[in-house]
């Protein structure tokens, strides 16, 4: 292999999402001599930024109080804030919990907020490159250095290719991960340095999410509509937003939690299907469908955080899992957790304090609002998975009342052990797109402008190739050709008796949920080349 070059920094920032973008921010509030650089795989900041979005402006108040003067685009106030459960055919309307209350939040593009950011940071002297895939963390003598970014052109035997870049190493005193949920480099951290130990198992989510033209006579600006219920069953978490935001655009999309037990069920077949209530339906008519995209996102709150920090390092944001699920947001955490970590490192390295030692952090964390606002509703995500919807709503609406005080934390379980055989589970019949309302997957990653060099090594693996077709074909029946949203799992050869996967790992829209619900954690997903994967439009 080819010798790499290396740059060194006071400190690396790996991703260039909301907590990454507000920690190098802070850092150079606070120490303005500092040298920060934040790498991201995406082909520019926000090409891989996907959320509802309803912000919450707390932490940008106290990151930027003066943002309001030339906000980021597509920036819409919030009018109206309405919470449906929906049946087969109607629509009834519920009080809107207290925690789901938007009153002074804002209908963004996410996408475009983090663009903005990097141009607030960039403004700063902050050195940002998009395009650079960080890899391979660099850990010497048990410490983290700094990341390996930008290799390109290994061939799929693993040799040098014709176009091979070696890439660079980017070394730091500290080096802050961003990466957001299921990062792959967080998850060989949390293995190496035992991050998870002592805590409940990380729970996630599948979100599915398309932007909409409507008609203005149909568009309500700062509009904030949820549901649950329809076309879900009772024992399946989940449900729907829809936001209203721009002259005429509408962000849609369906949240479905992994810990699902049918193996039939497809989250994309379901949102889909969701569009066509009446309630859903009357708004979108006559509209047209311009972007589409997944992710997966932390549940599991309070009891799932990680530890924090380890020698070299930290986690922030959404790879650390601050999402508040009963308020459906976590842009505010994830931007305060970053604000918190540069503090704690600003700190350290004026006072030449010991590397391994940043206790500051999750010290700051816990006497924050972030811990006392996560604490309080740190049982209402695992009762839906303890009791189901109904017994679920009964849980949240006494720990509402008794604002999460009382003397329980309930266990979240790993997802993928929640799946049945597919002898145990009702089929499900989903019926087939007409390419208005409803459409396919691969039209759908049309949409998403999913890219990756065709040459490059496959970046979802099997662990044990071996293993698929007697565990996911004979037990399962291949889940994975359907929790994908992007057509990426394929089960070949099933009508001549010799099923076999076929990985389209060029439709992958890096959501992780492959990583996260296979049923044996056979699938592996492994950082592609820089640049690769969706480039979602502003509006996402």
């Amino acid at each position: 292999m080819t010798e790499r070059e290396s740059m060194e920094f006071d400190v690396l920032v790996v991703g260039a999402g909301p907590s990454g973008l507000a920690a190098a921010i802070r850092l150079k509030q606070v120490s303005p001599d500092l040298s920060v650089c934040v790498v991201e795989k995406g082909s520019e900041v926000g090409a891989h930024i996907l959320s509802g979005a309803v912000l919450e402006p707390r932490a940008l108040d106290e990151l930027l109080p003066d943002w309001r003067d030339a906000p980021p685009a597509l920036t819409t106030a919030v009018t109206e804030d309405s919470f449906f459960l929906l049946t087969e055919s109607k629509a009834v309307k519920l009080p809107t919990p207290p925690q789901m209350n938007n009153h002074g939040n804002y209908v963004i593009s996410l996408g475009n907020l983090c663009r903005w950011l990097g141009e607030k940071a960039e403004a700063l002297g902050i050195e940002i490159y998009p395009g650079f895939a960080a890899s391979e963390t660099i850990i010497e003598d048990g410490r983290v250095r700094g990341v390996v970014a930008g290799v390109m052109g290994i061939t799929r035997e693993g040799e040098e290719g014709p176009n091979y870049q070696p890439g660079m190493e980017l070394r730091a005193t500290y080096t802050l991960f961003a990466e957001g949920c299921r990062g792959s480099l967080t998850k060989k951290l949390e293995a190496q340095f035992g991050l998870r130990e002592g805590v409940q198992p990380q729970t996630y989510a599948i979100g599915i999410k398309e932007l909409w033209e409507i008609p203005k006579d149909r568009h309500v600006p700062g509009k904030v509509w949820h549901s649950l219920g329809w076309p879900l069953k009772s024992d399946t978490y989940g449900g729907a937003f829809l936001y209203m935001l721009g002259e005429n655009l509408v962000s849609i999309g369906y949240v479905i939690g992994l810990d699902y037990p049918n193996t039939w069920l497809s989250p994309f077949d379901e949102f889909q299907r969701f569009k066509t209530h009446p309630a859903v339906r009357t708004m979108l008519e006559g509209g047209k469908r311009i972007s589409y995209g997944a992710r997966a996102l932390n549940e599991g709150g309070f009891q799932s955080i990680p530890k924090l920090v380890f020698p070299g390092g930290l986690l922030i944001g959404d790879c650390a899992g601050f999402l508040n699920l009963p308020k459906i947001k976590g842009t505010h955490t994830s931007m305060k957790s970053g604000m918190l970590a540069a503090e704690a490192v600003a700190a350290a390295l004026a006072s030449d304090a010991p590397a391994e030692r940043l206790d500051a952090y999750p010290e700051s964390l816990q006497a924050s609002w972030i811990w006392d606002e996560l604490r309080t509703v740190r049982n209402m995500r695992p009762g839906f998975a303890k009791w189901g919807m109904w017994g679920g709503l009964v849980n949240a609406a006494l720990e509402t009342v008794t604002r999460g005080k009382l003397p329980w934390t309930l266990a979240h379980h790993a997802d993928h052990s929640a799946t049945k055989p597919a002898d145990q589970c009702p089929r499900i019949d989903y019926p087939k797109p007409d390419g208005k309302l409803t459409f396919d997957r691969l039209s759908s990653v049309f949409l998403s402008n999913t890219n990756h060099e065709e040459d490059q090594p496959a970046h979802l693996k099997l662990k044990n190739p071996a293993e698929w077709r007697p565990v996911n074909w004979d037990i399962y029946r291949s889940p994975e050709s359907r929790y994908c949203p992007a057509g990426v799992y394929e089960a070949v050869g099933v009508e001549e008796g010799e099923p076999r996967l076929v990985i389209n790992a060029q439709n992958c829209v890096h959501c992780k949920t492959c990583d996260i619900k296979d049923p044996k954690q056979n699938i592996d997903w492994c950082t592609p080349e820089g640049a690769g994967g969706p480039n979602y439009i502003g509006g996402m």
